[in-house]
């Protein structure tokens, strides 16, 4: 009893969390949340030069319908409800990605005016450094992303609810 011939070529066997990992790293959908002049670099990386398209990254501007928000550049205390609601609003799982010294850190801006850095109340997943980032770092940035999705584990039982999601 048991398998008597071999599979063959035409098959593959994989884990359904592999499965489900791989697709949602390929085809990240960001929020557009520009809030400086690092946005600037985060249209330019999405432009003909560098092509966000090729890795299935596509700009959306319904937060119902992203899964990473990108906070390019300075969160004020006044922009902080904003950001709170839009990320709320997000279907799980939801990643997020500080881009620009001002979002990971308030940059040169120490004023009271002034989120010194968005990890303050969000969960950022990737930072990515710079005044402004140049849009390989951005890019770098989605890579990591996709790399720390496909670490993921129960990513598939969780959307079913059973289990928790265990980050990667």
């Amino acid at each position: 009893m048991g398998v008597e011939e071999t599979l063959g070529s035409n098959v593959i066997t994989t884990s359904l969390d592999k499965l489900v990992n791989w697709s949602r790293s390929r085809s990240l959908w960001p929020m557009t949340f520009g809030l400086a002049c690092c946005a600037i670099e985060m249209m330019a990386t999405g432009a003909a030069r560098f092509d966000l398209d090729r890795f299935g990254v596509l700009f959306r501007a319904s937060p119902r319908q992203a899964d990473v928000i990108i906070i390019a550049g300075t969160v004020t205390k006044k922009m902080l409800p904003v950001i709170e609601t839009v990320y709320e609003q997000m279907p799980e799982p939801r990643y997020v990605i500080a881009m620009g010294a001002c979002a990971c850190s308030g940059g040169v801006f120490d004023t009271y005016s002034t989120v010194q850095g968005v990890d303050e109340v969000l969960p950022v997943d990737v930072y990515i450094p710079g005044c402004p980032p140049r849009p390989e770092g951005l890019l770098f940035g989605l890579m990591k992303l996709q790399e720390k999705i496909m670490r993921e584990r129960n990513s598939f039982g969780a959307a079913l609810g059973v289990g928790e999601r265990i980050p990667g």
